[in-house]
């Protein structure tokens, strides 16, 4: 008889990721180099050359351990942000935050409330404290639900999770809309903004790290894996009051960013040139799928992030190994309760044009 796990564990789904380059290859006899992956909203465009001078500068730090306190990093963001410096927080990526968060607020029985679709870790973590998640479907525009969310707060409500823009949709809350609501949320109920997604956002948007100063229950995360190109580094942050940052650093590793992770973080901030171009393939790659989207007649989100959501009317799981016969990796909608829809991470226009020629040959097949 094996050793028991803890209840709240049984309960817990496998997370599952976008599928991997390695898997994908492995399970079709397809040529690991021949694949393209626009599934999991990487920066296809890589990261800042500077990153990899600043790592070959820093080598002979290698063999010591990282400063816990992150410091030079924190100093930046700090005046980069306009705050002090105790108000950062940092994260082995967002997955780590989150993670820290529900530690540190969810207790057995507690409720927390998120949009559905939505980032799914938000289930896993308040599941793992003994919470209870609570979903509130997307409106019919795709839009996270407000009067929804309001509604379904109760007694027992600890922590809101709001993925802005919105992971898978793309969709983001307006300034005005999200104002009122931050304003409305009891003060005894964690409001967590996840915005790791919100450099791209192309919509109106208000610089919600205010919030964070007008409001003790307000906690914001951003990461370096998205718009920076380093999801393989694992550094994100949270931005709250003195009395959250304590709260999350009481319950995390020490040392939970590798040193390596810090510098690449550091170089890749004070590169606005290269982010400034990931932010322009990013707008051209949006344009050129919304065009021809319209062309082939296909429906699609109008998207704030690096992706986009698009209604195929076809079957999701046919759709995906149609494009993995095709050598393209693209994201199932039915992983997120999304049949016949399909996200796509932009990617170079090169990339953008094989995804539609891709289209163009399915539905000439079928």
């Amino acid at each position: 008889m094996s050793v028991a796990e803890k209840k709240n564990v049984g309960k817990l789904n496998l997370y599952v990721p976008a599928r991997t380059l390695e898997s994908v290859s492995r399970e079709n006899n397809i040529s690991i180099d021949s694949l393209l992956k626009l599934a999991a909203n990487e920066n296809r465009l890589g990261c800042s050359p500077k990153v990899a001078e600043a790592l070959v500068q820093a080598q002979s730090e290698y063999a010591l351990y990282p400063d816990v306190m992150i410091t030079k990093l924190r100093n930046k963001l700090a005046a980069k942000h306009g705050i002090e410096p105790a108000d950062i927080v940092f994260g082995n990526g967002s997955f780590e935050l989150i993670s820290l968060l529900a530690a540190a607020y969810i207790d057995e029985g507690d409720e927390s409330i998120y949009t559905e679709p939505s980032f799914g870790w938000y289930i896993n973590v308040t599941k793992l404290y003994g919470g209870v998640p609570i979903g509130v479907p997307v409106g019919d525009d795709m839009g996270a639900d407000i009067e929804g969310i309001k509604a379904a707060i109760t007694g027992r409500t600890k922590v809101i999770w709001l993925c802005n823009p919105n992971n898978p949709t793309g969709t983001i809350i307006a300034p005005e809309v999200l104002t009122e609501f931050i304003d409305s949320v009891p003060d005894n109920i964690l409001l967590v903004l996840d915005e790791a997604y919100i450099d791209f956002a192309e919509e109106k948007y208000i610089d919600t790290v205010r919030f964070t100063k007008e409001h003790d229950n307000v906690v914001i995360l951003r990461t370096f894996s998205k718009l920076y190109g380093l999801a393989s580094f694992r550094i994100g942050y949270a931005i709250g009051n003195p009395a959250i940052v304590t709260a999350l650093t009481k319950v995390k590793l020490p040392f939970n960013v590798a040193y390596a992770s810090q510098v690449a973080a550091y170089a890749a901030v004070n590169d606005e040139d290269f982010t400034n171009r990931v932010l322009k393939n990013n707008r051209d790659g949006l344009d050129y799928y919304y065009r021809e989207f319209d062309r082939i007649g296909m429906k699609y989100v109008r998207s704030n992030g690096n992706f986009v959501l698009v209604y195929t009317g076809i079957d999701s799981n046919y759709l995906e190994e149609e494009f993995i016969k095709r050598r393209i990796l693209i994201r199932n909608g039915a992983e997120f309760g999304l049949d016949k829809w399909m996200r796509i991470s932009i990617g170079t226009p090169e990339d953008n044009r094989k995804v539609i020629e891709a289209f163009d040959d399915i539905l000439k097949k079928i």
